[in-house]
């Protein structure tokens, strides 16, 4: 049996960094190596025994010993190294770069820089040194994002109105975000889907069938998050208004207030004769181009990706079926979601503009 070896000298505040190091998985391999060996030798064990444990060779260990006991932690680290000189020259970085955010020309008829079209237009640098420079300046030539202005006449005090829905509920009143997803299509996959298997996903046919679409009527309650909902074949104000009155059978004798888009369906003339027979429900209109403001429409998100896209259904009532069943489940475990965003947070974002009025 190896003989006792001295035992390493090591703080409790050095000690629980190193725990914190060899446990964190974000570590690199070569932190987490030195972590337990430090570690190991404060208990004692030889050499010969730490390096068996983590895996190295005996002189790693003995080196790394070494070098806590003359640095502490800070000698655990690699010190920075001078590297070789930047192979890009700064004429050229400059040159990719001032390219890269002038639209290219007229002649060569494309809408954005690849890396090669790029390097072929400077001349005497390869794609790989374009592709380097805009790496090392977050540039992405590919990549382009949308965005949109309310023009809503009233979008400060549509805003507030909803938002302190949420934040601020009137006491004793259930606040929904109702909705339609419209257009769910039925699809058959032409091939039957391939289950997961260890290092293959599943896979399902590119072809499919059509066997028609179904609207998703949706009503998701802001305090709980649970769903009522109703499946129709279209989504008029006809089908609108017979989801409502479900609604409103659902919480009888309460004051409800809805959240909801500006659909014409949601503001037809039987709508508005039925609320006003109905004086206990309340609309609230979210601004124009603003429904991602409606909670329903993350839930809408989840659905589509956890029920609806890779599902293979042979008509409208399999699909019907299978919405019914994950909303069935989805009440059982349904969590509230939290909104943060106060009013002032929001319009302060959104920077309206006055010259985003479109023509059209």
């Amino acid at each position: 049996m190896a003989n006792q070896a001295k035992v390493l000298s090591v703080s409790e505040a050095d000690m629980q960094v190193l725990a914190a190091q060899a446990r964190a998985k974000s570590s690199p391999a070569k932190i987490v190596e030195r972590a337990r060996i430090v570690m190991l030798a404060a208990e004692g064990l030889p050499a010969e025994e730490i390096a068996k444990r983590v895996g190295c060779s005996r002189p790693t260990v003995v080196g790394w010993r070494q070098r806590y006991e003359q640095g502490g932690l800070e000698a655990l680290v690699d010190a920075p190294r001078a590297g070789a000189p930047p192979s890009i020259p700064e004429r050229v970085r400059t040159k990719i770069l001032s390219e890269t955010l002038k639209a290219p020309p007229r002649r060569m008829g494309i809408s954005h820089w690849s890396s090669r079209l790029l390097a072929r237009h400077i001349g005497g640098i390869s794609h790989m040194t374009v592709a380097r420079v805009w790496r090392q300046w977050g540039v992405q030539p590919w990549r382009a994002e949308s965005f949109r202005f309310s023009t809503d006449p009233e979008l400060v005090a549509k805003v507030e109105d909803v938002v302190g829905l949420y934040l601020h509920p009137p006491e004793g009143a259930v606040v929904l975000c109702v909705d339609e997803k419209s257009q769910i299509q039925a699809l058959e996959r032409a091939a039957p889907i391939l289950p997961l298997r260890p290092r293959l996903a599943e896979r399902q046919s590119h072809d499919y069938f059509r066997h028609g679409t179904a609207t998703l009527f949706a009503a998701l309650e802001v305090a709980t998050g649970r769903v009522t909902d109703a499946c129709c074949e279209k989504h008029r104000a006809e089908e609108f208004l017979s989801f409502l009155r479900l609604v409103a059978r659902t919480y009888p004798r309460r004051e409800l207030h809805i959240v909801l888009d500006n659909y014409s369906t949601h503001k037809h003339r039987d709508v508005n004769e039925w609320l006003a027979r109905h004086p206990r429900i309340h609309l609230h209109f979210t601004p124009t181009h603003a429904s991602w403001m409606n909670l329903v429409e993350v839930f809408f998100s989840i659905i589509t990706r956890q029920a609806i896209r890779r599902g293979s259904f042979r008509s409208v009532k399999d699909l019907v079926g299978a919405i019914g069943r994950y909303i069935e489940g989805w009440n059982d475990r349904c969590e509230p979601f939290i909104w943060t965003k106060s009013a002032d947070d929001i319009l302060a974002k959104a920077n309206r503009q006055t010259g985003s009025v479109t023509s059209h």
